[in-house]
């Protein structure tokens, strides 16, 4: 890498350092979630016309002190995430924030007063950024999307069956219920929420005595079964959404146990190697203290001579 790459690197960490320091602190949560709640406030106050008439100017001045500050926010958030930008997209959150504030930018959303109001609308949805219970509660409702897909495939091929089959039996007594397709898919669906029972069974027992296996068939499925369905997705869901959380948290916090055994992994290494390093110096030492053995040319010569001799 070059000297100038090195220093933009250098630079993006020192940018996401410092970001994050501002971006983690309790402090700044505690001042976005007040300014969510504040402008859930103007909004609320933006419903009273006399108000919005003898207020507008400041009003107006409210709401760009409010974009400015969630511009601030979502920038502080993208520099936190300066020396690794991917990361940045990979958070559903980010990109729910990046959008509202940028699209209260868009010439076209700024002259649209009611797309205006419904994006400042949900910044107010936001909140559920900083509540960790809302958040379980919308993560498991998107979990349980599929499920609840199925369920109401499951329900239209009830409705539709039972629609049919009460048009077959009482369009030409009860027209007003049952007269088309559509009128007994309405009656059925509010007959779902038990809204209405009793006039319409009385109804249909005034046709027919057997209409009540009709009506009771109907409400044990679809009032009981596919509603008592629906509840356990949900909550299987909601379980599946608290244990994705807890996982998460546990991710981001290290594990006491883990660290603990690291450490003294780590300080039993360092103490080896004292050790060793003490032997080291210890037989350094010995060798310095052994006597160097010296050859004696004269005593080695002298025999040699009187041996020729």
């Amino acid at each position: 890498m070059t000297h100038n790459g090195t220093e933009r690197l250098t630079a993006r960490q020192t940018v996401a350092r410092r970001c994050r320091a501002v971006t983690e602190a309790r402090w700044f949560a505690v001042a976005v979630f007040g300014l969510i709640l504040a402008n859930a406030v103007v909004l609320g106050v933006e419903t009273y016309a006399s108000v919005v008439h003898r207020w507008q100017d400041e009003l107006k001045l409210i709401e760009y002190g409010f974009l400015a500050a969630f511009t601030v926010e979502i920038l502080l958030r993208a520099g936190a995430h300066a020396d690794r930008p991917k990361g940045f997209f990979r958070d559903p959150w980010n990109l729910f924030d990046l959008a509202v504030v940028l699209s209260a930018f868009l010439p076209a959303v700024r002259e649209n007063a009611t797309v205006l109001r419904l994006l400042r609308l949900a910044r107010v949805l936001r909140a559920a950024r900083f509540l960790p219970q809302l958040r379980i509660v919308l993560a498991a409702v998107a979990r349980s999307l599929p499920g609840t897909v199925s369920f109401l495939l499951v329900g239209a091929l009830l409705l539709y069956v039972y629609a049919m089959v009460g048009w077959v039996f009482f369009a030409d007594d009860d027209p007003e219920h049952y007269g088309s397709l559509g009128r007994a898919v309405l009656t059925l669906f509010l007959l779902m929420t038990l809204d209405g029972l009793g006039d319409i069974v009385r109804d249909g027992l005034e046709i027919s005595r057997w209409s009540i296996l009709y009506y009771a068939s109907y409400v044990l499925l679809a009032s009981f079964v596919l509603v008592n369905v629906l509840i356990g997705v949900v909550i299987t869901s909601l379980d599946e959404a608290r244990e994705l959380e807890r996982d998460e948290l546990a991710g981001n916090e290290p594990d006491p146990p883990a660290a603990e055994a690291a450490d003294s992994r780590d300080r039993e290494l360092r103490d080896r190697i004292a050790e060793a390093r003490r032997a080291l110096d210890e037989l350094e030492g010995s060798l310095e203290r052994l006597p160097v053995p010296r050859a004696n040319t004269t005593e080695g010569s002298a025999p040699s001579a009187s041996g020729n001799t």
